[in-house]
């Protein structure tokens, strides 16, 4: 479980296909806390992976590696990460950990395209085209995870939404340099997940 607070930008510094269509990454981490330990948990560009392995490295950081299955490769943009690429990363919550953001599982559901981008002097104005099916998800005023960044939706189209950036989002984060067509990963609310597929299960979803 994570807050969608991002920690540090890290970036990739390996990435390997395997034979039967995973992958691993290696991500160059700056020293932003304790060196993690093998079976950690640490988001990664809004995904959820264990540290296989973790090494501190001679300029302090750490190198970190993680092994992706093809259906998260599939889920998400990490299958198109190539080396010296930045990610957002932060490190699952504990007990003392500040709930700044909101309750993210590191679970994506999808990719949402960034449609447009617009610097409206004091924020940044993203509008993101999201699968069709998750739209229902998507709340005024409701919170979105992209990218691994929590964020509030300030405003919903039919088939689009909008979030607003901060500067200070722009600077610690990897959401500063994005450009219209890029893509982001997205993880929607989890308890309104919940009761889609409860009222599914029992067929009180209408159509």
């Amino acid at each position: 479980m994570f807050t969608g607070i991002v920690q540090a930008v890290g970036h990739v510094g390996r990435v390997d296909r395997g034979p039967a269509g995973g992958m691993s990454l290696t991500v160059k981490a700056p020293a932003w806390t304790d060196c993690p330990s093998e079976g950690d948990s640490i988001s990664v560009d809004g995904c959820c992976l264990t540290v296989v392995r973790a090494l501190v490295l001679p300029d302090g950081g750490f190198g970190l590696d993680f092994d992706v299955v093809p259906q998260t490769l599939d889920l998400t943009t990490l299958g198109s990460l190539c080396v010296g690429q930045a990610v957002n990363l932060e490190r699952a919550v504990t007990a003392r950990t500040l709930m700044g953001g909101h309750l993210v599982q590191g679970h994506v559901d999808g990719v949402a395209e960034v449609l447009s981008v617009e610097d409206r002097g004091g924020e940044v104005r993203l509008r993101l085209g999201p699968p069709e099916e998750f739209m229902e998800l998507i709340v005024p005023q409701g919170s979105v995870t992209l990218s691994g960044v929590s964020l509030t939706v300030a405003g919903i189209a039919s088939d689009s939404f909008e979030v607003a950036l901060i500067p200070t989002t722009c600077e610690q984060t990897t959401l500063g340099s994005l450009k219209a067509g890029g893509s982001l990963n997205l993880e929607t609310d989890h308890l309104l997940k919940a009761v889609r597929h409860l009222l599914e299960s029992r067929g009180l979803l209408k159509d």
